[in-house]
């Protein structure tokens, strides 16, 4: 088959009995023309009618596939990404062993394909919302859905509080779909050592890069305690990648003769506790650049020298807040 990787490149994801690469690839730029990562609409060059954008994600799959990426990450707000995913699954006749799909329940895509509204996803953690975007995404992935997450939970949100949810959950858990969550915001640590004691899940996906640090012990717990863990938005919705790297990050790269994206996420991926990071490529040429984050060493030297660039959580998250969908 093409795009075949051996065994040995492959590793578990926690308890799960799921096998995923190093490098995943998460669906969130791919399938609506909105995003918030740093040149998201130059990326996509006015190329953002539905059938060109589902051509476009069926040729960064396709580089991921051959790449050798095991997991793919998609969510129901990602606009059309699971409908993407599954015409691209049909035209390559993939099974569910050929790798592992994720997704992700708690956001509704409402921006009607738009880049200029002013709500493009509304959240809703209720175990109504659970059991309609679970139809959804069923009735688009089919036996594809190996994991199956809530969309940023947080502490304040109380969807980690609600019977109702963690029973629709369990439910689904004793079909034998894995479950996780995705976390969000400053409190990310707090809301992932609450989710490891419930015991409920099976994996945690967490925002970890160069500049937001902070959830760094408590994903090693997490890891500790046989969760797979996860890393999302590893280039910081493109700070960390061409068009936005700090100086420190481009001088580092070009002494290895790599991209800053690249050693991005080499940074990631060397965390202990990191069982996948995940790539956010719009386009086939970012994917194969990040791709070389995985032929690169990443020591504690180059760990430290980086550590400059590290902000205060509450710094970090109001940026991000800040970013424009383009």
């Amino acid at each position: 088959m093409a795009g075949e990787v051996s065994d040995a490149q492959l590793r578990t994801l926690g308890p799960t009995g799921l096998r995923v690469s190093p490098l995943g690839l998460g669906l969130a730029a791919l399938g609506r023309p909105g995003y918030i990562n740093v040149g998201h609409g130059e990326d996509l060059r006015g190329r953002t009618d539905v059938a060109a954008m589902e051509q476009n994600a069926h040729t960064v799959l396709d580089a991921a596939f051959a790449g050798g990426v095991r997991y793919l990450d998609a969510a129901r707000s990602y606009g059309l990404a699971e409908a993407f995913l599954a015409s691209w699954l049909e035209r390559r006749r993939l099974q569910p062993s050929d790798l592992t799909i994720g997704s992700k329940w708690g956001y509704t895509y409402t921006a009607g394909w738009r880049v200029d509204t002013a709500t493009p996803e509304v959240k809703d953690l209720s175990v109504a919302t659970v059991r309609r975007q679970l139809a959804e995404s069923r009735a688009l992935l089919g036996p594809h859905l190996r994991l199956y997450q809530i969309h940023s939970a947080t502490l304040e949100s109380g969807v980690l509080d609600d019977a109702a949810v963690l029973e629709e959950l369990a439910l689904l858990r004793a079909e034998g779909v894995a479950i996780g969550l995705s976390v969000t915001g400053p409190g990310q640590a707090e809301t992932i050592l609450r989710a490891v004691t419930l015991g409920a899940f099976d994996s945690v996906q967490a925002t970890w890069n160069l500049i937001e640090r902070s959830a760094d012990d408590a994903l090693a717990e997490a890891h500790g305690a046989g969760l797979g863990v996860l890393v999302k938005e590893a280039l910081a919705n493109g700070r960390l990648a061409d068009r936005r790297a700090p100086h420190v990050l481009r001088a580092a790269a070009e002494e290895r003769g790599v991209t800053p994206d690249a050693l991005a996420l080499a940074a990631a991926l060397a965390r202990p506790w990191a069982d996948v990071v995940l790539s956010g490529a719009t386009t086939a040429d970012q994917l194969l650049s990040n791709l070389a984050a995985l032929r690169l060493d990443y020591g504690d030297e180059l760990d430290h020298r980086l550590a400059t660039l590290s902000e205060e959580p509450a710094e970090y998250w109001s940026a991000r807040a800040a970013l424009p969908w383009n």
